[in-house]
């Protein structure tokens, strides 16, 4: 018998008649020329439909998680307000599409929004047949119900008529706390118990200020851990971290927040925060992206519990809550955070409950600066004394200016004789350090500064400008703040004041006075053109108050004459040295001794 084999050229040629014999019967056919004739509009309505088509074959692909994920079936957004929020839900992924405050406007008088489509609550689903799906696809049917004096509106995806994923929100009506429960119902032979199911939360935080960098550094992601610790992510950059036995997550918008707490302490929980501000773009309307995700314990069902709070970084409003949450407030770390949180907080909470919060800052201040004023006072006495003995130490640089230990050596003594004390003058400033910082910290975070006015600051939470620039001078921005202009021309005044009580002119390798006190206002200047306005008022009043209780120390309280008797009495008696004194003068004699062996040698 005789063997086929296949012939590739005739092969060919049969593909070329037939491809050619489609052509003219196509190009024969009325009804398609009539197709080619229709309008684009038409034409696209098709494509549109056949898309359409070609997606439901996708779906029925999912198998049964084909009727949730269908967008057909989306259903008309619900609306639920309370006494303190909008709230917009879609069906959508069951999710909160916009959530405004109602007692609060952004810095342009409109609405605050925490959430506009910037928010997204995630389960990841795994399948026992390899298969993962998201619920943030889903679309939900919602009933919306009452139950003891609370909204409930129920989001339910039914995956069949007995296998349902439930997103349930409870909205009390005078408070900033939902109530949020994810619930599955007869998943269990669905989903797979090899691999994790995942909860994700994706938020972004709006911008709500006028200066969206100042605003920036202080929006940050925040996260309570191991029942009482808290900490967060980078404010300034790309951040992220795994951390264990987390208690509540924080999305902070500076002066808002959003934030999670669990039912029970998560196991471990990914963090993220992308930074989204470059530059002061009046058009950027988010600050950072936030992302956190963790594995969820899966008992054959899934069944959350959470609570959300989405309102004002508020002390007294957060720790009313006994959730721990008060502490995504950064108030400063160790003992500033303490006397921000116990002293200055409640204090200044109580002054503005009576006056205008610009005054109340001003009587603060003075509180502070009279507290203050005995470490004042002893300031001053030492800068007399060093003052006054300035001509005999310039004497003893000049007698030994080749000998640098012995002319520290007599020096020394010469301090001692007198009583007066080189560190007396630096010991005020380190114990007026922890004031100095805790404030420094304080006012960005006062909640009650936030768009309270005073003079011509229409924000004290926000810079004050009085002129706006039409360009932008690098590291100071693209307007003129006041109050920080006036706080720089009192530290120049109180520098100069205090510069002139030094002992001696600049030793060599000593940093240059004169430098400095141009340096510092002029770095003031710079640094809070864009900071709160409160700030810069409380530095400028405090400047002015230390000048005042200077000269009035200097013209009524203190004599010069008497200290200069007191130094000429003291140089009379015997010498005595103890204390730091005596062992800097014993060390400087061991190294003269020292110094001599080894030029004898």
């Amino acid at each position: 018998m005789e063997e086929n084999k296949f012939d590739p050229y005739q092969f060919i040629g049969f593909v070329l008649i037939a491809i050619i014999l489609t052509w003219m019967l196509y190009d024969q056919n009325p009804e398609n020329n009539q197709l080619d004739s229709q309008p684009k509009e038409e034409n696209n309505e098709m494509n549109s439909i056949i898309k359409e088509n070609n997606n439901s074959l996708q779906i029925d692909n999912l198998g049964e998680f084909s009727d949730v994920i269908s967008k057909k079936k989306v259903h008309e957004p619900i609306f639920i307000e309370n006494s303190k929020f909008n709230i917009k839900f879609n069906s959508e992924g069951g999710q909160i599409e916009e959530l405004s405050l109602k007692d609060f406007t952004n810095y342009k008088g409109d609405s605050l929004y925490i959430i506009k489509k910037n928010n997204n609550f995630n389960i990841e689903f795994k399948t026992k047949d390899g298969r993962s799906f998201n619920s943030s696809d889903f679309v939900f049917v919602p009933e919306l119900s009452r139950k003891n004096f609370k909204q409930v509106l129920t989001y339910k995806a039914s995956i069949s008529p007995n296998k349902n994923i439930n997103f349930i929100y409870e909205i009390s009506s005078d408070d900033f706390m939902i109530n949020f429960r994810i619930k599955s119902e007869g998943l269990s032979p669905v989903l797979s118990s090899d691999q994790k199911n995942k909860f994700s939360w994706n938020h972004k935080a709006f911008r709500n200020s006028r200066s969206i960098e100042y605003e920036n550094w202080y929006t940050e992601l925040t996260y309570g851990y191991e029942n009482e610790k808290m900490s967060y992510l980078s404010s300034s950059s790309n951040d992220d971290d795994d951390i264990k036995k987390v208690d509540w997550i924080g999305y902070k918008q500076h002066f808002f927040n959003a934030i999670l707490v669990p039912e029970n302490q998560i196991e471990n929980v990914f963090f993220s925060s992308e930074n989204l501000v470059s530059s002061e773009d009046k058009n950027q309307l988010y600050t950072k992206k936030y992302f956190s995700e963790y594995e969820l314990d899966f008992n054959g069902e899934i069944n959350e519990n959470f609570k959300l709070y989405f309102g004002p970084s508020e002390f007294n409003i957060l720790s009313s809550y006994n959730l721990g949450i008060e502490k995504s407030i950064y108030f400063g770390w160790g003992i500033f955070g303490w006397i921000n949180k116990y002293i200055f907080n409640p204090l200044f909470e109580f002054l503005s409950s009576y006056f205008p919060h610009g005054i109340s800052i001003i009587i603060m201040t003075i509180l502070v600066r009279l507290t203050m004023s005995p470490v004042t006072y002893k300031s001053y006495v030492s800068q007399i004394k060093m003052k006054t003995l300035r001509p005999e130490v310039e004497e003893i640089n000049n007698k030994y200016k080749n000998d640098a230990v012995k002319r520290q050596q007599e020096t020394m003594s010469l301090y001692n004789q007198a009583g007066a004390n080189p560190m007396s003058g630096c010991l005020p400033a380190l114990l007026q350090l922890p004031v100095f910082y805790a404030l420094f910290s304080f006012f960005p975070v006062a909640f009650a500064l936030r768009q309270k006015s005073f003079l011509w600051a229409d924000d004290l939470s926000s810079y004050d400008s009085v002129l706006d620039l039409p360009f932008s001078i690098p590291f100071y921005g693209d307007h003129v703040s006041l109050f920080p202009i006036l706080a720089s021309i009192a530290i120049f005044i109180y520098t100069m004041m205090t510069a002139g009580q030094q002992a001696a002119p600049t030793q060599p390798g000593m940093p240059n006075m004169k430098i400095i006190i141009y340096l510092m206002p002029l770095m003031m200047l710079f640094f809070f053109n864009n900071y709160a306005s409160g700030l810069s008022l409380y530095y400028f009043v405090s400047n002015i108050l230390t000048i005042i209780l200077m000269l009035v120390i200097k013209n009524y309280i203190i004599d010069d004459n008497k200290i200069r008797l007191q130094i000429e009495e003291n140089k009379k008696r015997p010498k005595k040295t103890s204390g730091f004194s005596a062992r800097l003068q014993r060390a400087m004699e061991q190294a003269e001794k020292q110094k001599k062996l080894k030029g004898k040698r």
